[in-house]
C-alpha cells in the first residue's frame, strides 16, 4: 500500500532491533518524549495505571541481562524502560494493567522508531523461574506493582525492512 502517510510509515518502520551501538548514549530530551508517548496510550476508564522505571546504570541492565533468558541484549543497550502497573487502586483490583501497559509499551516503541531508535520488547510478566519477583526486587518494586516488560532502547546497529501486507492467515471477516 502506497499510502505516504508518516504514522503509517512509522508503525510499518517498527522492529524488533536487539544490537545497539554502545557508544552512542540516549539524549535526556529524548528518554523524556519517549515517556511522554508512552503516558499518552489509551487506558480503561482513563485511569492511566501505567509506571515507568528508566535504567541507564551498567549493573542494573546487566544484571537483567543475566536473568531473563531473552534479554541479552540489555548488556549492550544504553537505555532499558521498565514498563509496570498498579494491580489494584482504591481497594479496586485494576483487571485492565496489563492492557494499559502493553499500549503504553506499543506507544513507546513506536516513539523510539520515530527518533530513529532502536528497540525490542522484553516481556516479564508470565515468565517462569520467578523472573518478575527477582526484577522487583533488585529494582526495588513493591508488590502493589506487577512488571509487564522492559523496553531495550538504543543507536541501532542493525536495520531491518519495514513490514508489508496483512498475514492471510490471521484474517477472518465475519466469523473465524
Amino acid at each position: 500500500m502506497d499510502n505516504s502517510n508518516p504514522a503509517i510509515d512509522n508503525i510499518l518502520a517498527r522492529r524488533s532491533i536487539r544490537r545497539f551501538n554502545e557508544k552512542l548514549s540516549i539524549k535526556q530530551a529524548e528518554i523524556e518524549c519517549l515517556l511522554e508517548c508512552a503516558s499518552a496510550a489509551p487506558s480503561a476508564h482513563n485511569l492511566k495505571p501505567f509506571h515507568f522505571i528508566v535504567l541507564t546504570k551498567k549493573e542494573k541492565l546487566n544484571y537483567i541481562a543475566k536473568i531473563h533468558p531473552h534479554a541479552k541484549m540489555l548488556a549492550t543497550a544504553p537505555l532499558a524502560i521498565v514498563v509496570c502497573g498498579e494491580l489494584e487502586r482504591d481497594g479496586e483490583k485494576l483487571d485492565y494493567w496489563e492492557h494499559d501497559c502493553a499500549a503504553a509499551m506499543e506507544n513507546l516503541l513506536l516513539a523510539a522508531t520515530a527518533l530513529r531508535l532502536g528497540s525490542v520488547w522484553i516481556g516479564v510478566r508470565h515468565s517462569n523461574n520467578n523472573l518478575e519477583d527477582k526484577i522487583k526486587t533488585v529494582l526495588e518494586i513493591p508488590n502493589s506493582i506487577g512488571v509487564l516488560a522492559i523496553a531495550a532502547i538504543g543507536h541501532p546497529l542493525e536495520t531491518k525492512d519495514p513490514h508489508k501486507g496483512i498475514i492471510p492467515t490471521s484474517l477472518h471477516v465475519n466469523k473465524w
